[in-house]
Parts: C-alpha cells; sequence; structure tokens
C-alpha cells in the first residue's frame, strides 16, 4: 500500500541533524513505494533544503517565520500543523530528540492520532509495517503495528540508516505560509552548556565517565581519546551529581539515550538506571578497577584496570593506528 509519508527535518546551527536523514529512511519503509515529503521549519531553513532531497525525499515543504527563529511548542506546532493539513499525509516519522519528544505528543494530540516512540526499527513484515521499540528501561523489547488511518512515529537516533547520498536527484522545493501566533512562550536567548564538537545524542563514539575520574581534571584523559576518535563525552548521573561535569552530559534514564557504535564507559560501576541510556550501544567497552562492577556483564570488552592508566595508553595506540592508516 503506497503512503504519502511526511519527515520533519531537524536543523540546528543552519545544518540538519543526522537523525533527519535516518527519519527519511524510515518513511521510505512506511510509505511503501508512495511520497516522502520532508518538512523544514524555522527563521531560514531553505539552504538545506536540497540534503533532504539528496537523501531520499521526494519534495520538501519549507515553512519560514521570524517567530520560528528558536523552537517552542506552540511556534513549531503551528507551523507542523499546517503542513500536515497542506499535504494531508498516511504517515509522520519524526527524530526522538528533544524536539521530537516534545512536539510529537502534541500533534498526535490534536490529530486524535495514536503514536509510537522511541522506533528503533522499521520493517515492512506480511503487508504490514512493524516498528520495534525497546520497553523496561531496554530490557526488553515490543514490536508494534498501527491499526489506524495515520502512522505516526518518533524513531531513536543512530539506528535506522540514513540512504546513500545521492546528489544527482532532484525534487520540488516550496513554501508554506503560515500565520504564526499567541505564542506563550518567547526564546530571548539560548545559553548551550553543552561542550562544543560531536553531538552526544548522535555521536558514533562515546567515552563516558563515571564516579571514578575523581574529579573535573579526571576527564581531561577522556576528552583527549574521544577527539582522537572523533567522539563526544559522556557521563554517568553520579559524576553530575559530584560536580565533575554538567549535567548536559548526562546519559541515563533520566538523561539522553545513546546508541553509539562504541561506547568506552570508564569508571562507571553500571547502576541500572545508566544501562538504560546506553545498553544498546553497538560494541561496549568497560574499565573499572573493579572486577566486580556491573557495567562487565553489559560490556562487550572489558579491562579490569586504572582508567588514569589505560586510557592514556588507548589514545597512544589509537594515534598510532591513525598514523599508520
Amino acid at each position: 500500500m503506497a503512503r504519502k509519508v511526511l519527515v520533519l527535518g531537524e536543523v540546528r546551527d543552519n545544518t540538519l541533524r543526522n537523525v533527519s536523514f535516518e527519519a527519511v529512511a524510515a518513511a521510505k519503509t512506511v510509505a511503501e513505494g508512495g511520497e516522502v515529503v520532508a518538512v523544514l521549519i524555522g527563521d531560514a531553513v531553505s539552504s538545506v533544503a536540497n540534503e533532504m532531497i539528496y537523501f531520499g525525499s521526494d519534495r520538501v515543504v519549507i515553512v519560514e517565520n521570524e517567530k520560528l527563529n528558536a523552537y517552542t511548542t506552540d511556534g513549531f506546532s503551528q507551523a507542523l500543523l499546517a503542513a500536515i493539513d497542506a499535504e494531508q499525509p498516511d504517515g509522520i516519522v519524526i527524530g526522538h530528540t528533544a524536539l521530537g519528544k516534545d512536539l510529537a505528543p502534541k500533534i498526535a494530540s490534536k490529530l486524535d492520532s495514536g503514536l509510537i516512540s522511541d522506533a528503533t526499527a522499521v520493517e515492512s513484515v506480511g503487508g504490514n509495517i512493524v516498528f520495534t521499540r525497546p520497553i523496561y528501561s531496554g530490557k526488553a523489547f515490543e514490536k508494534k503495528i498501527v491499526t489506524g488511518d495515520k502512522i505516526f512515529v518518533t524513531v531513536r537516533p543512530n539506528n535506522i540508516a540514513p540512504l546513500e547520498k545521492d546528489e544527482a536527484k532532484t525534487g520540488e522545493v516550496s513554501s508554506l505560509t503560515v500565520d504564526i501566533k499567541d505564542l506563550r512562550t518567547i526564546i530571548k536567548e539560548v545559553v548551550r552548556k553543552a561542550s562544543e564538537g560531536v553531538d552526544l545524542s548522535e555521536a558514533k563514539v562515546v567515552i563516558a565517565g563515571g564516579r571514578g575520574v575523581k574529579s573535573e581534571e579526571g576527564f581531561e584523559p577522556l576528552k583527549e581519546l574521544a577527539d582522537v576518535l572523533g567522539g563526544a563525552v559522556g557521563a554517568s548521573r553520579g559524576a553530575c551529581d559530584a560536580e565533575y561535569c554538567d549535567y548536559s552530559l548526562q546519559i541515563g534514564q533520566t538523561g539522553k539515550v545513546v546508541t553509539p557504535d562504541l561506547y568506552i564507559a570508564c569508571g562507571i560501576s553500571g547502576a541500572i538506571q545508566h544501562l538504560a541510556g546506553m545498553s544498546n550501544s553497538k560494541v561496549i567497552v568497560a574499565i573499572n578497577k573493579d572486577a566486580e562492577a556491573n557495567i562487565f556483564n553489559v560490556a562487550d570488552y572489558g579491562i579490569v584496570g586504572d582508567l588514569f592508566d589505560v586510557v592514556p595508553l588507548l589514545t597512544d595506540e589509537f594515534k598510532k593506528l591513525k598514523v599508520l592508516s
């Protein structure tokens, strides 16, 4: 059954987040040969429209308004609802990011639609589109299908491979004028506490520290390793509570959920709350002095030792490998 599927592209600092392209790939599966229409919302987002085409969208609809220069639930919901009303899609796909987690439930409520959140896989099986999502803090997975008229889903970053970029692909880019009004929230200033560099939620490599780093300075070896591997630095709640780092780096049930290709846990014991945020990483390496630490139960590789001895050695070895390559 061919469907028209709407995809919300997420723009940050005039750049599309990777999850936008992953959402397009998911939408292609949902569309089953139908049309995939990307929607870009913001103050000035037309410059990245062609990127959505290159990664598989058939068309792009742009909603630009000076009141959309920063994300607000009211503003973006008005814009997206207008696009949905204009396009009348059979499905909607949004990234399961901070924006998506806030926006999707409101849109679903307005549409009187169901919502499958945090999908990690999308496949066509026996005439149904089947979505896989984690439950019980990632300890189990469930498969769901939509029985209603409209398929609405958010997809977890780093789980669905984007389509191969094709810069020869073309598609229509159109504008939709929306009168954004009655905003109850106005963003005056955005202050970023997160470290510069790779976005933690989309990083392919994450180096995370726990209480074992002992201090703010203890994160320095982790940052150096992350720089060598082109990754991001994260932390357990214990490290954040001890004020070794900012809470913007927290990974876990009450922090960010990450699914990198490589997760290196340094001085992290492996509390269940932390595991909920990283246990679906493709390869997990644990470094801990305590051989009985729970983190080793989920790790693919374990190193029993002092992180301040082990991490610099790893950094040196990776530097050598990069030189050889």
